[in-house]
């Protein structure tokens, strides 16, 4: 993001003007702005802001919310670099796996009974947005066993945001997820399909450092920030994955892609890709990563 340069086009007069990147003006302004688009900026649904952590750990948690796949996510605000940002969200992430019957009743009073069963404890998430991070803080989030996220964000102009994955770390190596495949309650591998899972699987983990896969009993997640691959349980004759890939831009092929805007389906992503053969996996290879881009830097224009 540092190194990133915006620039607004004239058509009027063929010219173009630079937007000049800035921090927020105070720490409240970058928190306010992504509760009220947390869903769209971080894949995650929002459930409280400040919410205070009682007498014994004498806290106040700036955001807390529910990923896509049901997972805790605590996120945590600074205005620049902050060394003590990582530290801070560990301590309520602490807090919050000791609180488990506190947080349920929050998600059941905001979204429900059925979402407040459904909570992923597997996998809670700490997610810190600042202006920056040093050497220190990537290397530091490597060093632990919880999902950390590291978002850089930028402010260009009056209303343009930017945010930019840093860093993406689970606590677990990819080839230690391998190792947890079976393990993880993964469906066993049988059949053609269930080979082109397989290979699915090592393709999208491979794609970048800290791609999280996340279980669910109807489909498995992929996510880096946010879920850019979600795949459903090997068919007889075909594997569906949905991606975050925009319909819009890809050339739909009858058989192989399929626009499933607003139809539901298990998982996220508007983007249908049916594979039956390995030579499909190798064709899917470049939505997977614009999949995943997508999914890991974020700009808009949003308003106050």
């Amino acid at each position: 993001m540092p190194g990133l340069k915006l620039f607004r086009t004239d058509t009027t007069n063929s010219g173009m003007t630079e937007v000049t990147p800035r921090l927020a003006e105070v720490e409240a302004d970058v928190q306010g702005l992504v509760e009220a688009h947390m869903e769209r900026l971080l894949g995650v649904r929002f459930l409280a802001s400040e919410y205070g952590t009682g007498p014994v750990h004498d806290g106040r948690i700036d955001s807390l919310g529910l990923d896509e796949n049901g997972s805790p996510v605590i996120v945590e605000y600074k205005r620049g670099v902050d060394a003590g940002v990582i530290n801070q969200g560990l301590f309520y992430l602490g807090w919050l796996m000791d609180h488990r019957a506190e947080f349920q009743t929050l998600v059941r009073d905001r979204l429900g009974v059925t979402t407040a069963a459904q909570v992923l404890w597997s996998a809670p998430r700490l997610i810190c947005v600042a202006g920056d991070f040093t050497r220190y803080d990537v290397h530091a989030v490597r060093e632990h066993r919880r999902s950390i996220d590291l978002v850089r964000y930028r402010f260009f102009g009056k209303d343009l945001l930017g945010l930019e994955t840093v860093a993406s770390v689970t606590g677990r190596t990819p080839a230690a997820k391998r190792v947890r495949l079976r393990a993880a309650g993964l469906p066993p591998v049988r059949g053609h399909s269930g080979a082109l899972a397989e290979a699915v699987d090592e393709v999208l983990l491979g794609l970048g450092d800290g791609v999280s896969r996340v279980q669910r009993k109807q489909y498995r997640a992929y996510q880096r920030l946010r879920n850019f691959a979600c795949v459903c349980p090997p068919q007889k004759t075909k594997l569906l994955v949905y991606l975050k890939a925009d319909p819009r831009d890809v050339d739909i092929v009858p058989g192989f892609t399929r626009d499933v805007t607003g139809l539901g389906h298990h998982g996220t992503g508007d983007l249908e890709v049916q594979l039956r053969s390995e030579r499909d996996v190798e064709r899917s290879l470049e939505l997977f990563r614009v999949s995943y881009e997508a999914a890991q830097n974020v700009s808009g224009h949003l308003g106050h």
